[in-house]
């Protein structure tokens, strides 16, 4: 175990929540800690161009822009889904939503020439997804293709339009190739928040703790060890919105700037608790582009532009997509308590079913993963009834080391096989050591029935989990034979189509 620097957390008093909203600062206080930003638009504000439809971050009706001001003072945009962000994770930012576009917008305009609304409900959130991609690329001098476009709106539903449409206006609105989103004032706005102590929002006897440094947070969880960690509320969002649960006190992850840092060193990538899973996702696909695809079916984009790699590890659900790909790479999780620093293979952080080796008042402060080398081989699968944005009925990681046609290590991870994501002990066996053949193979998969006992639920019953396994690993067969592998274009579904 190392040590890291210890710091005690300053007590700083309760303030109102500072941000930017059409331009201008906003201080908020007096509302429940819980309060959605959907909420306080369409309630407080009185902007009801956003919309409530899932009211679970599905459906993309809600979706808003938050702008943060970068270390070049430039302001980045991200859309995500306000009605499962708190109130006071605005702090620090700047909210823009579809009437701040004013209907000038090409986004707005390439809609209305395409015919890509009917009733409108669904519109205004096309709108946001829309001009957060027309942002993004125009900044870099970017065009996307059709099928980008398409992710980028993976999480918006419309039931009346169709999407052609709707894509033929995302295409068309690059016609105009100029960024749209005001920069100068709100990035000065913006940097006269940055003055701001770090927040502390009174609900009552409820407190919202928003730690800025990594030191201060370690202080503040050691010290408060029964609060709600609260990261990018994609998950816990539903629990006040459909369960209903009380989160007592809060200490959001989202301002401390060392958790979202994600580096390289020492032949180790270190993606921090707090990155995106957008941000993550990128990284990871940066050196195992098998990948790729996993990353782009991980929710929707603004599930991912908010929500965190590390909150998915923590959640530990045996379902999350994540777990299965950093097993299969050899990922370390990085876990501290205080000024105490530890490390441990993801894959023996895990219990049983949602149970892990969180200790009270530690926290995941990074995750680890090799740099792959030339004989590495990746493969990475998810089985859904959606292709986009949906749960996993089944998900693998499968990575092999070769030398020629010899298998020198293996390492298969499953997630929906059982309580917790685990590895395929018997089926590595089989190939480890053996000449990567279709008897080899074979022998792996005959040995997935004594690795795992897989339950049926409503997303899978037990032997189509197993078939479908079984499936998986003759499917890395076929794509990694040493005669004539199985080309990309035979299983992607984009080349199909």
């Amino acid at each position: 175990m190392s040590q890291a620097p210890s710091d005690a957390a300053p007590e700083h008093l309760p303030r109102p929540i500072h941000f930017v909203h059409q331009g201008r600062p906003v201080a908020v206080s007096g509302l429940p800690t819980t309060t959605t930003v959907l909420g306080w638009l369409r309630e407080h504000a009185h902007c009801t161009g956003t919309k409530e439809g899932c009211n679970e971050g599905d459906c993309g009706a809600c979706t808003v822009l938050l702008g943060s001001l970068q270390p070049d003072g430039r302001v980045a945009y991200k859309p995500v889904n306000s009605c499962i962000q708190f109130l006071p994770t605005l702090d620090g930012q700047a909210l823009v939503t579809v009437e701040d576009l004013g209907g000038t917008h090409p986004a707005q305009q390439a809609l209305v020439a395409c015919h890509g609304s009917q009733c409108g409900f669904c519109t205004p959130g096309f709108v946001m997804s829309l001009a957060a991609c027309h942002q993004r690329h125009t900044t870099a001098g970017t065009v996307p293709g059709r099928q980008q476009i398409a992710d980028d709106l993976s999480g918006n539903l419309c039931r009346c339009t169709g999407y052609r449409p709707i894509l033929d206006a995302g295409q068309q609105m690059f016609s105009n190739a100029q960024p749209q989103l005001e920069q100068a004032r709100t990035a000065q706005a913006l940097a006269a928040l940055q003055a701001d102590a770090p927040l502390v929002y009174a609900d009552g006897e409820r407190l919202f703790h928003a730690p800025q440094t990594l030191d201060a947070l370690a202080a503040l969880r050691a010290a408060r060890p029964q609060a709600r960690l609260l990261a990018g509320s994609t998950d816990i969002g539903l629990w006040v919105n459909k369960q209903f649960r009380d989160l007592g006190e809060v200490i959001y992850l989202g301002r401390v700037a060392e958790l979202q840092a994600i580096t390289v060193a020492n032949g180790w990538l270190q993606i921090g608790a707090g990155a995106s899973l957008e941000a993550a996702w990128d990284a990871i696909a940066t050196h195992w582009p098998a990948a790729c695809q996993m990353g782009q079916r991980f929710a929707s984009r603004p599930v991912r532009e908010a929500g965190t790699m590390g909150g998915n590890v923590a959640n530990g659900s045996p379902i999350g997509d994540s777990a299965p790909v950093l097993i299969a790479l050899g990922a370390h999780i990085v876990l501290r308590h205080g000024a105490a620093v530890r490390s441990m293979p993801l894959q023996d952080f895990y219990l049983d079913y949602m149970k892990n080796q969180l200790q009270s008042g530690e926290f995941v402060q990074a995750l680890r993963l090799p740099l792959p080398a030339a004989r590495d081989v990746l493969r990475v699968y998810k089985l859904s009834k959606r292709f986009d944005c949906d749960i996993s009925s089944l998900a693998a990681g499968l990575w092999l080391q070769l030398d020629g046609d010899k298998v020198t290590d293996a390492r298969f991870a499953f997630g929906g096989m059982a309580g917790i994501v685990k590895r395929a002990a018997g089926a590595e066996a089989a190939v480890r050591g053996q000449r990567w053949t279709e008897a080899t193979a074979q022998a792996a998969m005959a040995a997935l029935a004594t690795d795992y006992q897989p339950l049926s639920d409503l997303r899978a019953s037990a032997s189509y989990r197993q078939r479908a396994a079984r499936n998986l690993l003759w499917r890395l067969w076929l794509e990694t034979r040493p005669d004539a592998p199985l080309p990309l274009q035979e299983t992607s579904v984009w080349s199909a189509a």
